[in-house]
């Protein structure tokens, strides 16, 4: 049951007393000037494990993954640009403690009140913490309608996404007007670090839709495997090239001036029937993929770093790599150099039931689990656009995957300390 009355309260609360400076100009933001600074009376075997929330970019973007995910998308119920960008004051200041790792409980707060901290995350440290923020395209219009006046400000590359043959996606997984994903080492630091923002849009945003994800412990210079047992990631961009990372992933001169150094991050739930490719043999898995399962080396090669060599053919002449192979669909040389930097999770949502892909086409339960996609990029419709139109007729791996949700979002660049996120969009 709904608290109206305490959510009116909250709402009221929000707009009319904590967050009244966001309606004076930005520079004299008091939320802004009270935002801890990086490692600020921490011990440092924690300061240790904090990641940078100020800076030219948001992070989460070209951070090394983190064992965990929490995304989730909101949809705005104001229609009040100056409750809008409170909002957005009010979870930079909250994202940078968080990520600080001193936002946390206040033993010494009065007891017959409720905390603004629960505690959750006492004793923990940040686990590199990270939370990046994302603006839907219903953000600058929705339903032909204009709420924020910020219609003339939606980037040309922040379109709607096509539907792709295949999709079945869910209405209840898909679009929303704002994003916040946070990225740790530790399950709960991220449970909390969203639990912790959401509260602090009750009667200004409402939840969406969300999505957990994990990886696997691998050493930071090993290419993680998903839940199919291959290598994820293999021919991504290196986060450590400033030129491929300008070219490919930072926003430039071409985008509006807000979205400079900003980036296009498209996340797409994915459903795997784990079951079905469990059962295939290992040969057939391989040509799928178009890689070796153990070493993640292209089709006759050895290592994983090794050419794929598409023009390659085996004793009769076949290609080694099937031309319709994941590998080969998604190969820059087959897409005009068209590349992404993949930031993919897995996902395991319990069991579901559905109607199988294959013969006898039976109502099975299996397990609702697979991939959480997410990439970004300069510009969607030379990246993922490009790249997933082809790939959703005819990959070979189409058979087992279920693209079930889907969303695009202009993640703006970073704020320094004094700013909150997004905040050239509103001068």
């Amino acid at each position: 049951m709904t608290d109206t009355n305490h959510n009116a309260g909250r709402r009221h609360f929000l707009t009319s007393a904590t967050l009244a400076a966001a309606t004076i100009p930005f520079a004299q933001n008091t939320f802004a000037a009270t935002i801890i600074k990086p490692s600020d009376n921490l011990p440092l075997a924690l300061s240790s494990a904090i990641e940078p929330f100020f800076g030219k970019h948001q992070s989460g973007i070209s951070t090394p993954i983190q064992r965990h995910t929490y995304f989730i998308a909101f949809d705005l119920v104001t229609t009040k640009r100056d409750e809008l960008i409170n909002l957005l004051s009010v979870w930079t200041n909250a994202a940078a403690k968080l990520t600080n790792g001193s936002a946390n409980f206040d033993s010494k707060a009065n007891p017959n009140q409720p905390s603004d901290e629960s505690g959750a995350t006492v004793g923990l440290p940040a686990s590199h913490l990270t939370i990046t923020f994302g603006f839907g395209p219903a953000l600058f219009e929705k339903n032909g309608e204009d709420r924020f006046g910020l219609a003339q400000q939606r980037p040309e590359a922040l379109v709607d996404l096509p539907r792709f043959a295949g999709d079945q996606l869910v209405p209840e997984h898909t679009g929303g007007d704002l994003s916040i994903q946070a990225c740790a080492d530790d399950p709960q630091v991220v449970e909390y670090a969203v639990r912790r923002l959401a509260r602090l849009a009750t009667g200004i945003a409402t939840m969406r839709w969300a999505q957990m994800g994990f990886t696997g412990g691998f050493k930071p210079e090993e290419t993680p495997r998903n839940q199919m047992g291959f290598k994820d990631g293999t021919m991504n961009i290196s986060t450590n090239d400033p030129i491929a990372m300008n070219k490919l992933v930072w926003v430039g001169d071409e985008g509006p001036a807000w979205m400079r150094d900003g980036s296009y991050m498209v996340i797409r739930p994915t459903r795997i029937a784990l079951e079905h490719w469990d059962e295939m043999k290992t040969s057939f898995q391989e040509e799928t993929v178009g890689r070796h399962k153990v070493s993640g080396a292209p089709i006759g090669k050895k290592n994983e770093l090794d050419s794929l060599d598409l023009e390659a053919t085996d004793k009769d002449g076949n290609p080694r790599i099937v031309e319709n192979s994941h590998a080969a669909m998604s190969a820059p040389e087959n897409n005009d150099g068209a590349q992404i930097l993949r930031r993919a999770f897995s996902y395991d949502n319990g069991i579901t039931k559905i109607a199988e892909r294959w013969p006898p086409w039976r109502q099975i339960v299996t397990f609702d689990a697979g991939l959480l996609f997410q990439c970004y990029q300069r510009d969607p419709r030379t990246g993922f656009i490009k790249l997933f139109t082809k790939m959703a007729q005819i990959d070979m791996l189409n058979q087992f995957t279920t693209h079930v949700g889907s969303g695009l979002f202009a993640c703006p660049p970073g704020v320094k300390q004094g700013e909150f996120i997004g905040q050239r969009l509103f001068d």
